[in-house]
């Protein structure tokens, strides 16, 4: 049986099933086509071609396909690359599904969602509460099953409701440190700013971007909801400009998509766990795959950068 692709290594020999994430046709210098197929299992994701695909290939090795294939894991330009011998497609005799090769969040969506609804519970502020409790379980089923991103940062199924949980712990650590920080305020931007991401994307399996989420963005489509849900629940007052102020900001620049930059406490603080809990994820996973003493991958979204996985072990502790 082939390792999970998180643990392949260049020079591996792979004999197994993958889901197609994505297909993409491409054109060879000699004229002739080619796809560029994105595979995955529920440890990881890796990149293939299919040189010379014919017009059936095209036909049958499209997004969410379970193909068998020979291959051997290679390296192109620093990056893993699967090196295709063979390649077919499954039917029902290989008794495989798509949910086999779907990752997932390492917890799961009904104890997050628990957490979740402790940190509403505990919230002091009426109108804070009532607004956060409304938006949540007006999209819950949603927000439970969608990835926080196409790429990059928790992108698997429920990864939305886990980086709201790890951001929430963040935030209570802080607030214990920061006591003038309002947690009602910061775990209510936290559970929110992202929320949008149920419409803007179109879900956990092969995740693209919606006509609604490319005209707009999570960022102004949330916006609007709070203002519709305060106004459905009576609810006029500052802490609605605050909340919709933490959710144009947490981005933090203009060049990174914000239409404000945090000037409030809880907004700047949002912005930085925000920034925290993506990069710890996509360095956790880059590295997941990497032998003590090596680099990663390059991680494109952190400056290009590869992150190197110390060789040494800290000694036992002594009693």
């Amino acid at each position: 049986m082939s390792k999970g692709i998180r643990f392949q290594q260049v020079g591996d020999r792979v004999e197994a099933y993958y889901l197609i994430k994505s297909a993409t046709k491409g054109t060879a210098s000699n004229g002739k086509p080619f796809l560029t197929l994105i595979l995955s299992d529920q440890t990881g994701d890796i990149e293939a071609k299919l040189w010379g695909c014919s017009p059936d290939d095209e036909v049958t090795f499209i997004s969410q396909a379970i193909v068998y294939l020979h291959g051997e894991v290679a390296d192109y330009r620093g990056r893993m690359q699967m090196k295709i011998s063979s390649i077919r497609p499954t039917s029902a005799m290989d008794q495989v599904k798509v949910a086999d090769f779907v990752r997932s969040a390492p917890v799961s969506p009904s104890d997050m969602l628990e957490e979740i609804n402790q940190y509403i519970f505990e919230m002091r502020n009426a109108n804070i509460q009532r607004v956060t409790r409304h938006l949540l379980k007006k999209h819950q089923q949603a927000f439970l099953e969608s990835p926080a991103a196409t790429k990059n940062h928790h992108e698997f199924v429920s990864g939305l409701a886990y980086h709201v949980v790890c951001m929430l712990r963040v935030a209570k650590s802080l607030s214990e440190l920061y006591p003038t920080l309002d947690t009602d305020l910061l775990y209510s931007g936290i559970i929110l700013h992202d929320l949008g991401k149920v419409r803007e994307l179109s879900g956990p399996i092969d995740t693209t971007y919606t006509l609604e989420g490319k005209l707009l963005g999570h960022i102004s489509i949330m916006v609007t909801e709070i203002a519709e849900a305060a106004k459905e629940l009576a609810i006029a007052g500052e802490e609605i400009l605050m909340l919709q102020h933490l959710i144009l900001s947490h981005h933090g620049k203009g060049e990174w998509g914000s239409p404000k930059v945090p000037v409030t406490r809880e907004a700047e603080v949002l912005h930085i766990i925000d920034n925290i809990d993506a990069k710890m994820n996509m360095m956790d996973r880059a590295l997941e795959r990497v032998q003590p003493g090596e680099f990663s991958e390059r991680i494109f979204a952190m400056d290009n950068r590869s992150f190197y996985k110390p060789s040494f072990h800290e000694p036992p502790l002594d009693y």
